[in-house]
């Protein structure tokens, strides 16, 4: 497209939840129009109406938003180049279907669901893999190849189960240069005789990606390697219709954590991690969970994606926003597949939440916390615990014991650490926590350990004791930080509880 202006275009279904592969798809194309000062435009490809599910169009939109990956041009946002939803274009692809026909690339056709599938079981029965509508076998279909032309055009008039395909070459060789993949070749005698405009007069997705494409003046299309092996029949059309096509990038795959086959729906319940950026309702499948209500923060989701099929070149591994589109290249996008890593995902939203300010922590758990306690007291909680959680919940789940007294104890620790001896100690210890005047992590750590040092003590057999009578694990963050933040009162109070429910301390 020489020096034309980089124009880029996610354009999802609207049949379904958007699949983090999907996100990914998105914000590479975001990336390389931020990059180029170019556009993002957001296409709602919605012309398979049998398969429209309500509600999944403001489910795209709202992952964007949230993702914070804003687009130039879309539904919502208007643009010159509108409307932005298929289905509202729906003139336009006749026309353009008709251009075809004129240029003998394309031809009406009219066979119906029975004729197709008796098709396909003849072929089935001759031994064939599958039923190919090409060269091969239009003549034997109903069509306008086969039919004389006063019947298929008496057929044509009568609009009834009229559709339009391709008319595919023998003998001929379709190529292109992918940015990832490098030069790509087809066959013609290995092509079907795609359905580019349906019955009900809704272009499939071979028509309208192209003719949209053309008319947006999108100038890079960067899109999943499942619609590579379709791209020949989108450059025939391009051709034939005398167009300059885009620059195509195919994606590699997002695999299983097994690394073998595509990243599913289905996998996301089988190993217990999200597959799509929110929370979606799949009715009586149930609800499938979300990136978000998971507890990913925006950035550290982007930041992962961004290396699932894409290397900087010198192992770095975390970007922030600025420079992700800084670093961001299509040549650095890797042929094959990559595998899905969801330890690896947690991994870097862990880092996102120990470099993210408290107030900030604060807005994502409060909002999502029922716990009756002042701003400050959650403030530090969150500061406590902000480098030993991995998901947003978990500053409220690993965290219970700053709001609960324990309803168990960490019962290893009690039989391995607790000695009878001692219990007089701990009476003594606690007696002088209760004297305490300044009751502060500094003036708590210095009383305690001065304690254990002048009695001969081991650090080993006092601490953790203390940690699960209050806490009732071992699990938590520092200690003397804690007993300030839980107040003298209910420290003291947690201590005689477990006394009493303790029966091994008897």
């Amino acid at each position: 497209m020489g020096e034309a202006k980089v124009r880029v275009r996610f354009a999802p279904s609207p049949t379904g939840p958007l699949h983090i592969g999907g996100v990914r798809t998105a914000l590479y194309n975001y990336l390389f129009a931020r990059k180029h000062g170019g556009d993002f435009i957001l296409r709602i490809e919605d012309t398979d109406q049998n398969r429209y599910v309500a509600g999944a169009e403001a489910y795209i939109r709202e992952a964007l938003e949230w993702l914070g990956m804003n687009f130039d041009e879309g539904p919502a946002a208007g643009g010159d180049k509108g409307p932005y939803r298929q289905s509202e274009r729906k003139a336009l692809y006749a026309e353009y279907a008709r251009k075809l026909i004129e240029a003998g690339k394309a031809y009406y056709a009219f066979d119906s669901a029975e004729e197709l599938e008796a098709a396909r079981e003849k072929a089935k029965a001759e031994g064939k893999h599958s039923f190919k509508y090409a060269a091969e076998s239009r003549l034997s279909m109903k069509n306008a190849e086969s039919l004389p032309e006063e019947e298929w055009k008496a057929l044509v008039a009568s609009g009834d189960n009229v559709i339009v395909r391709l008319k595919m070459p023998l003998d001929q060789t379709i190529e292109f240069n992918d940015i990832v993949r490098g030069k790509v070749q087809f066959a013609t005698n290995e092509l079907d005789d795609k359905v580019i405009l349906k019955a009900d007069g809704m272009p499939t997705y071979h028509l309208a990606n192209i003719v949209d494409d053309h008319l947006m003046e999108i100038s890079h299309v960067i899109r999943g390697e499942e619609w590579l092996s379709s791209t020949a029949h989108h450059m025939f059309m391009y051709n034939a219709l005398g167009w300059e096509a885009p620059n195509y990038a195919h994606l590699p795959l997002i695999l299983k954590p097994t690394g073998k086959g595509k990243l599913s729906k289905r996998d996301g319940a089988k190993f217990g991690f999200p597959v799509f950026p929110l929370d979606w309702d799949g009715g009586e499948e149930g609800i499938y969970p979300g990136f978000r209500e998971t507890g990913f923060l925006p950035d550290a989701l982007l930041n992962f994606l961004l290396l699932l099929g894409w290397s900087s070149g010198d192992d770095q591994e975390r970007f922030d926003r600025a420079s992700m589109i800084e670093a961001f290249d299509l040549s650095r996008i890797i042929k094959s597949g990559a595998r899905f890593d969801f330890d690896k995902a947690k991994w870097f939203n862990q880092q996102y939440i120990i470099d993210t300010p408290i107030e900030v922590l604060y807005e994502h758990v409060s909002s999502n916390s029922e716990k009756a306690v002042s701003k400050s007291y959650l403030s530090t909680v969150i500061e406590l615990m902000k480098e030993r959680v991995e998901l947003l919940p978990q500053f409220i789940e690993n965290a219970d014991f700053f709001f609960n007294a324990p309803s168990s104890y960490d019962e290893k620790t009690i039989r391995k650490k607790w000695k009878e001896e001692n219990k007089s100690h701990f009476e003594t210890l606690f007696s002088n926590l209760r004297s305490l005047e300044i009751f502060k992590a500094p003036q708590i750590e210095s009383e305690i350990k001065s304690y254990i040092s002048n009695e001969n003590l081991k650090f080993g057999d006092i601490l953790p004791i203390i940690r699960v009578a209050i806490m009732g694990t071992m699990k938590g963050p520092d200690l003397f930080a804690s007993l300030e933040l839980l107040g003298k009162e209910v420290v003291l109070e947690r201590w005689e509880h477990f006394l009493q429910q303790t029966n091994t301390l008897t």
